[in-house]
């Protein structure tokens, strides 16, 4: 435990939920891409929200998730729409 919650925007109980959904190290979530590791997500944890998909796009780009671009921001929602 403990690579994923190096970094930003990752805390203990969404690395527990990547790592459920077969996603072990940093390396691994930047392969997949933050789309891949949130449908994971939303397939097994049909809780998470818009905000997880903003936190594994952060991590990957190394910036808060709150502090992602706005255009960003737009097309991360519309797919995460689209998984309703």
């Amino acid at each position: 435990m403990g690579e994923l919650t190096s970094l930003m925007n990752i805390g203990k109980e969404i690395e527990e939920k990547l790592r459920a959904v077969g996603i072990n190290t940093a390396y691994e979530l930047r392969k997949v891409g933050s789309r891949e590791a949130f449908f994971r997500l939303k397939m097994q944890y049909p809780n998470v929200c818009l905000v997880h998909l903003y936190t594994l796009e952060g991590a990957i780009l190394g910036i808060p998730y709150n502090q992602l671009p706005e255009e960003m921001k737009r097309d991360l929602k519309e797919y995460g729409d689209g998984l309703k």
